[in-house]
């Protein structure tokens, strides 16, 4: 069946196939999976690596000595500034984990904690894209964008890639999740939970007036003129993801009432995630998670719409940060684990970059700073991520920055070579997965990553 004759036929829409697949855009999976899903957790403006997951007791030794060298920014600084937060073995696995993470820091046997990762530069906005797209500029696919794509939905109900965000004031925005050149069926659902009512959460989606019998001839009529139209028109992406979005949103009106609605859960699964935008956004990704949705990604801000970037006030800043996210990503991980999910599920915790082993100044109008008043500046030669489920090893801590936390020396762990273990634990591999556009195959990691085997089980 050609092209043209399979979106002349299918009246009934591409379903659970995917257009990628049945165009045969997208490479057969050639590695066998450990995840279904993914569900992206992401700490919008970057946590400090060096007060979380990647304790550095020499920074003590070091308190308030100048720092040198092209990446320290020694006129904005007083110096090496140690973390006061307590680090305690936790778990079997006696992975050391900062007290303000007392939660993750309880299930860490069933997490991967990446000290050595590192990316491009120390920029919000290109290791934003970076992070979510694989480049620095907003040009290419988003990550989830590339999933869907390679595998297609599991639940031709609901869409297969949904950004939960509790604010549009994202930084960056929509190209974070952005299809690009991607055929525009894997575009990211983009959602805003600041309002989790059903109604707020996927607006009109319901029809006030026909039936379900009646809207169904509607669409059906509509989408034989559309497939007449586009039969003209040959590689029109726009209009081919138009067609798929009609048919899954008439099939949401059963399937988002439900799968969008936490309400439905009981009080105290609500209360064990916490009743803040990230809590609540990450019950919203598990139940997703349930119904099919291949690809969730939940970005962070705090109750009053605070990033981590802590510029200023860290260590006032930082614990309230840490005690939402801490609290509502390891109840995540806790209920997949209890629901038998977490086998194929992964779950990624990380933020764009980390942050400075030495401080920031915020001087008053006399030159002088509240030592309290201090913060971390922007870093990204070494930071850390937190993995679990999908076929990861839990209770390892893998790679290590210097002794500082200012370099990634043992194991380093790019971004790339993130993006491709998180597609091969997904069966797919990061070198087959690509699209042929203006006269070139592009892929996720661009010409770039490798898979970090000693993670996986």
């Amino acid at each position: 069946m050609s092209r043209r004759d399979a979106l002349q036929h299918l009246s009934a829409g591409f379903g659970a196939i995917g257009l990628a697949g049945m165009l045969g855009a997208a490479p057969k999976q050639q590695i066998t999976p450990k995840a279904k899903r993914v569900i992206f957790l992401f700490m919008n403006g970057a946590p400090s690596h060096i007060d979380t997951f990647d304790p550095k007791p020499a920074l003590k030794k070091y308190e308030g000595q100048q720092p040198s060298g092209k990446l320290y920014k020694a006129p904005k600084t007083s110096g090496f500034m140690s973390s006061p937060l307590r680090f305690e073995k936790r778990g079997q696995s006696g992975i050391e984990v900062s007290e303000s993470l007392p939660r993750l820091g309880s299930i860490i046997d069933d997490c991967c904690v990446i000290r050595s990762m590192h990316t491009n530069v120390p920029n919000h906005e290109p290791a934003l894209l970076m992070m979510n797209t694989g480049n620095i500029q907003p040009i290419r696919p988003s990550l989830g964008s590339w999933v869907l794509y390679g595998l297609g939905s599991e639940n031709e109900n609901l869409p297969g890639f949904v950004v939960l965000r509790p604010t549009p004031n994202i930084v960056v925005g929509p190209a974070l999740w952005s299809s690009s050149f991607l055929p525009a069926e894997f575009q990211a659902t983009g959602v805003i939970t600041s309002d989790m009512s059903v109604d707020k959460l996927v607006a009109n989606v319901r029809n006030p007036v026909l039936s379900a019998r009646t809207q169904r001839r509607q669409v059906d009529l509509i989408q034989r003129l559309n497939q007449l139209h586009v039969a003209k028109r040959d590689h029109d992406s726009a209009l081919e993801g138009q067609i798929k979005a009609m048919e899954t949103a008439y099939r949401m009106q059963s399937a988002a009432s439900d799968a969008f609605d936490i309400s439905r859960e009981p009080v105290k699964m609500r209360e064990m995630y916490g009743d803040t935008p990230f809590g609540r956004s990450c019950l919203l990704a598990r139940r997703l998670a349930e119904s099919g949705v291949r690809f969730i990604s939940v970005y962070y801000t705090s109750s009053n719409n605070q990033p981590w970037d802590t510029h200023s006030d860290h260590y006032k800043r930082h614990p309230e940060l840490c005690a939402d996210s801490d609290q509502a990503s390891a109840a995540l991980i806790s209920d997949l684990k209890q629901r038998g999910l977490l086998e194929d599920t992964l779950v990624v915790w990380t933020g764009e970059f980390g942050r400075t082993p030495y401080s920031q100044e915020n001087q008053d109008k006399n030159k002088k700073t509240d030592p309290m008043k201090r913060g971390r500046d922007h870093h990204h030669t070494a930071f850390s991520t937190l993995l679990a489920g999908g076929g990861i090893r839990g209770g390892l801590a893998y790679g290590t920055s210097d002794e500082l936390g200012m370099n990634a020396v043992e194991n380093p762990v790019h971004v790339h070579d993130l993006h491709a273990t998180i597609l091969h634990q997904l069966g797919l591999d990061h070198e087959q997965l690509t699209y042929r556009y203006a006269g070139r195959d592009f892929r996720l990691t661009d010409v770039f990553g490798r898979v970090v085997n000693d993670i996986i089980t």
